[in-house]
């Protein structure tokens, strides 16, 4: 028997559910809901019931409604707003009708496994609107001028602080520099560092291909060292002749990877040695779910380690916001190149962050998403295990994305294929290898995905796979 009742609130919303039927009701729910949207009788903006109010007008379990919510906007149709409340999203009736076996062509996978994809929706809007009023209200007029390249001093009083408490770094205001991300320190790191003569950079292989285009345009050779169980291989480092690395110590991506104690000993050993530069991304190591991340090489030679860090993977990466620690040395330099590149980062945003981070609100947000991931981390595990148990995952409990090696009767090329088919995106190992071509492997980012979501990707690609078998 059908039942159909709707919340009489200013969030009126008819839903008709089937008692009988054996989809479950959260999947009813949803389907519900993307019809209504699609048929355009739920408009952008729209405001939807609360969970709670919702669930007890339909006779539901608020935890139902969460689901169905949650899966609706991992698939664009809602977004969530600060103060809890959920909305019709923009542009949400033109997404394309897709079925659960088959996405529409060209289009965007309906459940997405890209790496480096944090949960915005998480984002602390009200915390950071707090610290937003507080700037507004109490900053001095002269901090809207013109700014000193390393940026914000009280940004980098705060971060010095924070990472040097939470990280094991020797940080201080002085020897710290705010950027726009990785991406623009990285690329002004490369830059001053061929201009002072550098001229070989090493880098993890696998890794982000990201800073070897940039190498390469500021005229550094580079070449690709291995990476063991340990880290990075430092007997092959030797060889190289490298006079600069780049190092994901904490958790290497997209291994997994961490590096141990004697590494860590080895790689400043070297670099003490040949006078020689680490370069440490430290991307995601706020996100260690076993046990405490380990300290951030620079704490064991500030003088031959420039540490990067970023609050893209921790907060969101709209933000633009990144920061380095740099050897006394290099501090006047990347300070003028950074002001000749674009005289500083927004100084709004800077007092902003400095402001939430000396309240605690950053260790906050923190703490709220480590068992979030960790939770969307347990499941993707558990569903490989379950549903596809030749993909072996490697790495730490850490971070935000997974690598499993694929057996030998499957190529990335084709699982990749067979998936979109299926309206899933995974992707493959193959474009993170430089020199050193390994084997092919699946790389499973979950941060901005549910538990439903997951759980119904690993069977998607648990078809895929026997697809492409057959």
């Amino acid at each position: 028997m059908s039942r159909s009742r709707s919340n009489s609130g200013a969030g009126e919303l008819l839903v008709v559910l089937d008692r009988n039927s054996s989809a479950p009701l959260h999947q009813q729910l949803e389907s519900g809901i993307r019809e209504r949207i699609r048929q355009g009788l739920l408009a952008a903006d729209t405001a939807l019931p609360a969970t709670r109010a919702l669930a007890a007008d339909l006779g539901l379990s608020r935890g139902v409604v969460v689901e169905a919510y949650q899966q609706l906007v991992a698939e664009g149709y809602l977004v969530s707003r600060a103060g809890g409340y959920t909305q019709v999203a923009p542009g949400a009736a033109r997404i394309p009708q897709q079925g659960k076996a088959k996405a529409a062509a060209g289009g965007p996978p309906r459940i997405d496994f890209r790496y480096s994809r944090p949960d915005v929706t998480q984002f602390p809007r009200a915390a950071w609107l707090r610290s937003v009023r507080k700037v507004l209200n109490e900053m001095p007029h002269r901090s809207l001028a013109y700014l000193e390249g390393q940026g914000a001093l009280e940004l980098r009083e705060a971060l010095a602080d924070y990472l040097n408490r939470v990280r094991g770094t020797s940080a201080r205001a002085e020897n710290m520099l705010i950027c726009n991300g990785f991406a623009q320190g990285s690329r002004l790191l490369v830059q001053v560092l061929a201009a002072a003569g550098y001229r070989r950079l090493a880098v993890e292989d696998p890794s982000d291909d990201e800073l070897r285009a940039v190498a390469a345009a500021a005229g550094l050779e580079t070449i690709g060292v291995p990476v063991l169980e340990s880290g990075l291989d430092v007997e092959a480092l030797e060889r190289s002749g490298a006079d600069v690395v780049l190092v994901t110590a904490a958790h290497q991506f997209p291994t997994g990877a961490v590096t141990s104690a004697q590494t860590r000993a080895a790689l400043v050993e070297w670099a003490t040695r040949r006078e020689a530069l680490i370069i440490e991304d430290d991307y995601d190591a706020e996100y260690r779910y076993d046990r405490e991340p380990i300290g951030a090489l620079q704490g064991l030679a500030p003088d031959r380690v420039a540490y990067a860090g970023t609050a893209s993977k921790t907060l969101a990466p709209g933000l633009r916001l990144g920061w380095l620690i740099l050897p006394e040395r290099l501090v006047e330099p990347m300070a003028a190149a950074k002001f000749a590149d674009d005289r500083g980062s927004p100084v709004l945003d800077q007092l902003t962050f400095a402001d939430f981070v000396t309240r605690g609100e950053f260790d906050r947000h923190l703490r709220r998403m480590r068992p979030r991931y960790r939770q969307l981390r347990d499941t993707l595990i558990r569903c490989l295990a379950e549903k596809t148990p030749d993909l072996r995952p490697v790495g730490v409990s850490a971070g935000l994305h997974v690598l499993t090696w694929l057996p030998a009767d499957l190529s990335e090329r084709d699982v990749m294929q067979a998936a979109r088919d299926r309206g899933l995106g995974v992707y493959g190992l193959k474009p993170y290898w430089g020199q050193n071509a390994g084997p092919e492997g699946l790389v499973f980012g979950y941060g901005s995905l549910t538990e439903a979501a997951v759980v119904e990707g690993i069977d998607l690609l648990a078809e895929a796979i026997a697809a492409v078998r057959r």
